[in-house]
């Protein structure tokens, strides 16, 4: 075999070559194992933007001004002064102390620290005539004049709720509730309902019309239900401690918000539509420590319905969630499906999720007339005793109030579950219908293992899942 210069040349540049090729596959396997160490990291970037909250050292006892802890007096009024005390003072804390305070709605003014002792309950009025005038609101998505929420505040800076008492809203099958329209929440035959042509499909069309917000005027003679903690549009929030009972509809709601901390706060409530806490059109979020034990979503994380979130398009982004406890609820944590304008950004680790009521662990909802985008989604620690029905669940086909397909194709990409152990997965350990004009991608699971779920996988219009030391039902799922 006779040996050239030429034939030597080109055997150095194919090693050469091969060296160059190897190297660079280590450089991004080691760039890969970088981005999956350091993701939390920017988790706790977020965590450390939200500032603590500080507030001058001055009290104001609404007992001082007027109320009664009889469960029965009225005290809006003497709350409304304390509140103004406060805020003409500069700020400080209004604290409601031990007993039962009945009120109407209550607004929070910049440097108010709204405080319930120990043994304080805050019982909100039954009647829907105190909730008006009515205010700039939302509901399922869509900003409208409504209700005012039983604790509310617009653009406001530097406010909090904290403490160790308790708010109830008093809902119930009597009042508030019917208006769902279920049966088993007390609706009556023929009573008017929310999904009557004056109530929700006028506001969709108001919405669909870009009728301006102070022109879509509901309240009295209308049948949609108040928020019960609203923040909205407000930068540097608290909301701490409390416990939230019987609520009208969606639990805690910052919306349009910035610098927001939900921390040991615990929601007891499961009437209809009761998520427990739903950031939208919100970034820097952190909920920590909380239980969530609900009628609907524990967490859900929104971006406004179809055509007014577009409108609006502000995703909600950067948001982390951490040692919580989720009991009942429709899911564990939830973006959607009002989620027009996107979501991007989600960090959740160190959580527990259990209840035979429990329907997901982790879930994200949308169709064709929400459209929008679910990106950068991070799920690490999760203890999963039971669901009823997927750990994971991605459904780019959600449908309720009847036919949701329009022309606004969703994205979803980026979801990354790590490290969790589920005892009962439900009815699959995963389940995903995408759309085949959008692949759902980039789905991985590291480190996760799911037993006695009654199918493995549920896949549609997907991407091939990512499994790294993966088990379901003790059968191993690895991509060589």
């Amino acid at each position: 075999m006779k040996i050239t210069t030429s034939s030597i040349a080109f055997s150095l540049i194919c090693l050469t070559l091969f060296t160059i090729t190897l190297n660079s596959c280590k450089i991004k396997e080691k760039e890969k194992e970088k981005i999956e160490t350091d993701v939390f990291s920017e988790a706790d970037n977020i965590i450390s933007s939200i500032k603590v909250l500080e507030f001058p050292d001055k009290t104001f006892n609404i007992v001082d001004f007027g109320a009664v802890a009889d469960g029965e007096t009225n005290n809006s009024a003497a709350i409304k002064k304390a509140i103004a005390a406060c805020t003409e003072a500069g700020g400080g804390k209004v604290i409601i102390p031990s007993g039962k305070f009945l009120t109407g709605p209550i607004h929070l003014k910049s440097n108010v620290n709204l405080h319930l002792e120990e043994g304080a309950e805050v019982l909100f009025s039954k009647n829907s005539k105190d909730y008006l005038p009515v205010v700039h609101t939302s509901y399922e998505g869509q900003e409208l004049m409504n209700y005012s929420p039983l604790i509310y505040a617009y653009k406001q800076n530097n406010i909090a709720v904290t403490g160790s008492g308790t708010f109830n809203g008093q809902a119930g099958t009597t009042n508030w509730w019917p208006w769902c329209g279920a049966e088993r929440y007390g609706h009556l035959k023929d009573a008017p309902q929310q999904k009557d042509a004056h109530n929700l499909p006028r506001l969709w069309e108001m919405a669909e019309n870009n009728t301006p917000v102070s022109e879509r005027v509901f309240g009295e003679g209308h049948q949609l239900r108040p928020l019960f903690i609203q923040p909205f549009e407000c930068e540097n929030v608290l909301i701490q401690g409390v416990t939230f009972t019987n609520a009208p509809f969606w639990v805690i709601h910052p919306i349009k918000c910035n610098y927001v901390r939900v921390e040991g706060v615990t929601v007891n409530s499961h009437g209809p539509n009761n998520d427990g806490c739903d950031p939208e059109y919100s970034k820097n979020v952190h909920i920590n420590k909380c239980v969530f034990n609900t009628g609907d979503d524990c967490i859900a994380i929104k971006s406004g319905r179809n055509n007014d979130g577009r409108r609006v398009n502000i995703p909600s982004e950067n948001i982390v969630v951490e040692n919580c406890d989720m009991k009942d609820g429709h899911g564990g944590v939830v973006m959607g499906s009002e989620i027009s304008a996107g979501v991007r950004n989600v960090y959740v680790r160190n959580c527990k999720m259990n209840s035979p009521e429990l329907d997901r662990a982790i879930r994200i909802k949308t169709n064709t007339l929400r459209g929008g985008f679910v990106e950068n989604v991070y799920v690490k620690n999760i203890e999963v005793g039971q669901v009823k029905e997927a750990v994971l669940k991605i459904n780019l086909f959600y449908a309720i109030y009847g036919p949701q397909e329009g022309n606004f194709m969703p994205v979803v990409k980026n979801i990354h579950l790590q490290d969790i152990n589920v005892e009962n997965g439900g009815k699959f350990g995963v389940l995903i219908k995408g759309r085949p004009q959008s692949f759902v991608k980039n789905v991985t699971l590291t480190n996760v293992h799911i037993k006695n779920a009654e199918t493995d996988l549920s896949v549609e219009n997907s991407e091939p899942i990512i499994f790294k030391n993966t088990t379901i039902n003790g059968k191993s799922y690895e991509n060589n």
